[in-house]
């Protein structure tokens, strides 16, 4: 006959833990399970079965331990990458913001995120462009990439890169989530070097490649037309020789200046060799208008060129040559070839391409 004390029956627990309510969290049913344990006679099984689900809870709280601690640490590491996490529910467009996201924006954490004022920190082409690109993300479930500049209220101007995926359910779109970076530096980086390879180092004019790109929008028979003018300084290598280079380039550095100047309604002003250089004009430019031009260059170039405690005098030569529909190589001629006609009179002059007599 089993002893009573060590086979209990139900009927021998006590009446607070028979009807006991299912425990809706892991812990609340641990909880519960050790209740009873100690209420009731000593059972070795049971016991076990407690220390498994110790086990098992103790397993629990260090995972969720470890991913606070890793949520900490991406927190930390994403605000020093200067980037944050983001969602938008959809269709209400209340706003999740990690904290590197607020800082983004120069928002205070406990700020209210309201859409529709974080989008006044947009500029108004980039709100165009994410309005449009986040538009076709919903309707199709594709995610985007875009580059938008925002206002920042305490840095000003500042680029950010968001990064957006496409949570659906049923086939609907339910939540955009994603990353915002900010990516300035990489802007100015990016810009110095497209600058660095459009532009002249010495004088920050427009180089050979950015001229021959401009001349080639204007000529051709689906050009938009206009014309070019051709720059030569006279005795320049004289300057060099004499002076010196450093002072050669300190006067191409003020000719530069004089140049821009006096050719203010150009497209593009570029230098295209030692002391050559290009003017192209636009459409709407006329033989009255560019031969003013040229009188006004010339006479900037005659003033004294002082540099470094030296003063000297230069003049210029000058050619130019509508575009008529010709490949640009065939432009380029005429005007290099009235420059030379220009040279050719003894410099200090302007040819057109569409008359040999000096001007």
């Amino acid at each position: 006959m089993a002893n009573p004390a060590s086979d209990p029956r139900p009927s021998d627990r006590p009446a607070d833990c028979d009807p006991v309510p299912a425990p809706r969290t892991p812990i609340g049913s641990l909880l519960e399970s050790l209740r009873c344990a100690l209420a009731s006679p000593f059972d070795p099984r049971t016991l076990w079965q407690l220390r498994r689900q110790i086990g098992r809870q103790t397993a629990l709280v260090q995972q969720v331990e470890a991913a606070l601690a890793g949520a900490e640490i991406f927190e930390r590491a994403s605000m020093t990458a200067r980037m944050g996490t983001w969602q938008c529910e959809l269709p209400s467009e209340e706003l999740t913001w990690s904290g590197g996201t607020y800082d983004l924006f120069g928002l205070k954490r406990s700020a209210g995120l309201v859409r529709r004022d974080i989008l006044k920190s947009y500029s108004e082409e980039s709100l165009a462009r994410l309005q449009a690109v986040r538009g076709n993300a919903i309707a199709s479930g594709d995610g985007f990439t875009l580059d938008a500049e925002i206002r920042h209220p305490e840095a000003g101007k500042r680029w950010i890169r968001i990064t957006a995926s496409i949570e659906r359910r049923n086939g609907q779109a339910i939540r955009l989530l994603g990353v915002k970076q900010d990516i300035t530096e990489e802007k100015k980086t990016l810009e110095h070097m497209r600058h660095m390879a459009e532009h002249d180092v010495m004088t920050g004019l427009a180089n050979r490649t950015q001229f021959q790109m401009r001349l080639a929008d204007i000529c051709g028979p689906d050009g938009t037309g206009g014309a070019l003018m051709l720059v030569d300084l006279d005795g320049f290598k004289q300057v060099n020789d004499t002076l010196g280079h450093a002072i050669g380039d300190e006067c191409l550095i003020e000719f530069t200046r004089r140049l821009s100047s006096a050719c203010q309604s150009a497209d593009l002003i570029a230098r295209i060799g030692g002391d050559e250089f290009a003017v192209v004009f636009g459409p709407s430019v006329n033989l009255q208008a560019i031969e003013a031009v040229a009188q006004r260059l010339a006479a900037a170039a005659r003033a004294p060129m002082a540099c470094s405690g030296r003063t000297f005098g230069i003049t210029t030569s000058i050619g130019f040559a509508f575009a008529h529909g010709e490949t640009p190589s065939a432009v380029f001629t005429r005007a290099d070839m009235a420059l030379y006609a220009a040279k050719a009179a003894g410099g200090d002059a302007h040819r057109s391409a569409l008359s040999s007599e000096a001007r």
